[in-house]
């Protein structure tokens, strides 16, 4: 497959595009600078660009069958990069017709009545607190995923990423809350990222992963 990959200077996107090349596909990464991207390959695209200035990448997303954003943020302050970027992202693909969708958002945007007490309470009290403007932010993401048309979309909510090993040992929830969620290495988010977009059981759904 070809694919666009979008945060890609990220610990989880990097993974993405790492994971995406030893499969064998062909790769575009879209970062605003270029030259700290130092990851090459043969089937490697290096894209200057900025997921809140659609013409930089309208090009490079031509003829591309999936887009998979793991956009994020490093500050705490308002942002929009998770609604206008992926609106972007998907007024784009429907301008060059990419037909598939993956991005990220978080399991910490919901605390399921039937999560343990002290879980609903770290996630209310302290986390949802701490990332207030990112959650804010991904809540009008998922809100314009879901009414978008013409795209086949996956939304991906992990709970606390970490630096661990690829074991593809992970669970799943479609369009549910995941129970005992505690974290997922990003390598292991990032594969179930790669095989989500021909799985369609994930097709126009929210997925809860965790280890």
């Amino acid at each position: 497959m070809k694919l666009i990959v979008f945060g890609g200077t990220g610990g989880t996107g990097r993974q993405v595009v790492v994971q995406a090349l030893e499969e064998g596909h062909e790769v575009a990464v879209v970062v605003r600078r270029p030259e700290t991207f130092e990851l090459r390959h043969d089937k490697l695209k290096v894209v200057k660009g900025d997921v809140l200035m659609p013409a930089t990448f309208r090009q490079a997303m031509s003829g591309m069958d999936a887009v998979l954003s793991a956009l994020g943020v490093s500050h705490r302050n308002p942002t929009t990069v998770y609604s206008a970027g992926t609106a972007n992202l998907m007024e784009v693909m429907q301008e060059t017709g990419v037909p598939r969708l993956v991005c990220l958002s978080s399991a910490g945007l919901d605390d399921p009545a039937d999560s343990p007490l002290l879980q609903r309470l770290v996630i209310r009290f302290v986390i949802q607190r701490m990332y207030k403007h990112a959650y804010e932010d991904m809540v009008r993401m998922e809100a314009a995923v879901r009414a978008s048309s013409g795209i086949t979309w996956t939304v991906v909510r992990p709970p606390r990423l970490t630096n661990g090993p690829r074991t593809e040992a992970y669970r799943t929830a479609v369009n549910k809350p995941l129970l005992r969620a505690k974290g997922i290495s990003r390598a292991d988010l990032a594969n179930f990222m790669i095989q989500s977009i021909a799985d369609r059981s994930t097709y126009q759904a929210v997925v809860e992963i965790s280890d």
